[in-house]
């Protein structure tokens, strides 16, 4: 299902940090700089998203300034910079968000995506938003929670923060502790037989030792496993899903930037790859050709701007 959201007159965006629990299986998606991490019972603590800041992401850096746009901090005059790095134009110290529709296109909405599969000890997701990690490392915000219930730690987390850096507009926590099932009850044991028939259970075969899948579930925990990540600035892997090829009105879409455009304007991400799967012309998802340029540009094959 594709999803847009809208809201008219208004040009400012958001941050967001999507997290999706599929038995202990994990996948976080996130844009901007909330951020998630998940602590695991049997020891370690793994970080599920990515800071899209500038200042501290080389690799988003590397990205815009590929695709055309320009790095820096603002000018004070004199030759005086000031504050975090930001894209221009729009001067936005973020590489990544959701709306902000009057900067430049260089801040892209595609996601950063993660997935661990969970011991089966389990273990503690924190998801806050920036207003938390200005304040606090992740260190921290664990350590100042341990043992307490998830509303309770949720909430200690966020007086820490804010002790440690005063007011924000932006300092929320979540907190989800996931738990392992329960170990059933032992069965009872079978009635004793009767005398008359020890004789025979003496001799009977014995049934087997091995025990079943649900034993298994519950020996010692695994370790966690990293799944998948995806964190590099290419475009053609994300992009290669199965976007709706038109609307209703038979107008093709551009999967980057979103314009509409006329059957026959769009390019498919498919076109020039060499593939054993017959691939036709309509077949999406598509770009217009500005973005086609800048994903050529992402991928090295031709810099940006150039013929």
């Amino acid at each position: 299902m594709h999803v847009m959201l809208f809201f008219p007159g208004k040009k400012s965006g958001t941050t967001v940090t999507f997290v999706i629990i599929e038995g202990w299986v994990i996948t976080v998606a996130s844009v901007g700089d909330s951020q998630c991490i998940f602590d695991s019972a049997n020891g370690g603590m793994y970080y599920l998203s990515a800071d899209h800041r500038l200042d501290c992401n080389e690799e988003e850096r590397e990205r815009i300034t590929a695709s055309g746009g320009d790095i820096g901090r603002l000018n004070a005059g004199c030759g005086t910079e000031i504050g975090p790095l930001r894209c221009w134009p729009g001067g936005l110290c973020l590489s990544r968000s959701i709306g902000d529709r009057d900067v430049g296109e260089f801040i892209v909405p595609v996601p950063y995506i993660k997935q661990i599969k969970m011991s089966t000890a389990g273990g503690r997701l924190i998801i806050s938003s920036d207003g938390v990690w200005d304040a606090l490392s992740a260190e921290a915000a664990l350590d100042c929670c341990r043992g307490m219930p998830p509303e309770a730690a949720a909430a200690q987390i966020v007086k820490e923060a804010l002790q440690a850096n005063g007011l924000r507009d932006d300092t929320t926590c979540i907190v989800i502790d996931i738990l392992p099932q329960k170990k059933p009850a032992a069965p009872s044991p079978p009635p004793k037989k009767p005398v008359k028939h020890l004789l025979m259970s003496l001799f009977r075969k014995k049934p087997s030792e091995s025990f079943s899948y649900k034993d298994k579930e519950y020996m010692e925990p695994d370790v966690v496993e990293e799944l998948f990540e995806e964190g590099s600035a290419l475009l053609s892997e994300r992009l290669n899903t199965k976007y709706p090829v038109c609307n209703m009105f038979k107008l093709f879409m551009c999967a980057v930037c979103q314009i509409e455009m006329k059957p026959g304007e769009g390019i498919s991400v498919h076109a020039g790859t060499s593939s054993l799967v017959k691939v036709c012309p309509w077949d999406g998802p598509f770009l217009c050709s500005s973005c086609q340029e800048k994903k050529e540009a992402m991928e090295g094959k031709r810099p940006s701007g150039n013929d």
